[in-house]
C-alpha cells in the first residue's frame, strides 16, 4: 500500500490511487467483511415514526470508505444497500435511499481517505452527512414516497438529526481512535491515530 498522505482530494494522483483500490485484494476483503456487518448492524434499528428511524451503520460506512477512497466507497455502498434490501426487506425497494448510501460512503471517503484523519474532519464528514443526506435527500425521499409535505419530512429529519449529531460524532471518534491503529497494522489506512487537530 502507497503510505501517502494526500493533503487534498483535488490531485490528479489522489484520484489515480483511489482508483486502484479496487485491485487489492485485502481492501476487497476487508470492505466485504464490512459489507456483512453493515447488513447485520442494519437489523437494528429504533423506530421514531414510520418514516424515521435510527441506524447505527454509519461508522461502517466510515470505516469502510476510509479503507476503499470516493469511487470504490460508492460500489460498496451501492452493494451494501442492495444486500440489505434483498436480505432484510422493510417495505419496498426505493433507489433513492441506494442513492443516499452511496453519497453517504463518498461524502466519508472525500473526508478520511489516505488522509490524516482528525476530529474536525469526523465533525465535518458527520455534520454534512446528516444535514445533506439524511435531513435534505431523506426528507425528499420520503416526500416523493409518502406525499406529506417536505418541510413536514425536513422539521422532523432535522430535529432528529441535530438531536443525535454529537453522540454520532463522539461515536465516530470512539470508533476510530479504536480501529485505525489495526488498519495501520494491517496496511489498510495509512495513519494510526485521530488527531485532535
Amino acid at each position: 500500500m502507497n503510505n501517502y498522505l494526500f493533503n487534498s482530494v483535488f490531485s490528479k494522483k489522489y484520484w489515480s490511487d483511489a482508483s486502484k483500490q479496487k485491485k487489492s485484494i485485502k481492501v476487497l476483503a476487508s470492505l466485504s467483511l464490512l459489507i456483512a456487518l453493515q447488513i447485520t448492524i442494519s437489523t437494528f434499528y429504533i423506530p421514531i415514526t414510520p418514516t424515521l428511524r435510527i441506524f447505527a451503520t454509519f461508522f461502517v460506512v466510515a470505516i469502510s470508505s476510509c479503507i476503499s477512497g470516493p469511487l470504490l466507497a460508492i460500489a460498496v455502498a451501492f452493494i451494501a444497500d442492495i444486500l440489505a434490501f434483498i436480505i432484510h426487506p422493510q417495505g419496498a425497494f426505493f433507489v433513492g435511499y441506494t442513492i443516499s448510501a452511496m453519497v453517504t460512503a463518498f461524502i466519508y471517503a472525500i473526508f478520511l481517505y489516505k488522509t490524516k484523519i482528525t476530529l474536525i474532519k469526523l465533525i465535518c464528514a458527520k455534520i454534512l452527512t446528516n444535514l445533506l443526506v439524511n435531513v435534505m435527500l431523506g426528507s425528499l425521499w420520503n416526500y416523493i414516497l409518502f406525499s406529506k409535505a417536505y418541510i413536514v419530512y425536513f422539521g422532523i429529519s432535522l430535529t432528529k438529526n441535530i438531536i443525535l449529531l454529537p453522540f454520532e460524532i463522539l461515536i465516530l471518534y470512539l470508533v476510530f481512535k479504536l480501529v485505525l491503529p489495526i488498519l495501520y497494522k494491517n496496511k489498510l489506512t495509512n495513519t494510526d491515530k485521530v488527531f485532535i487537530k
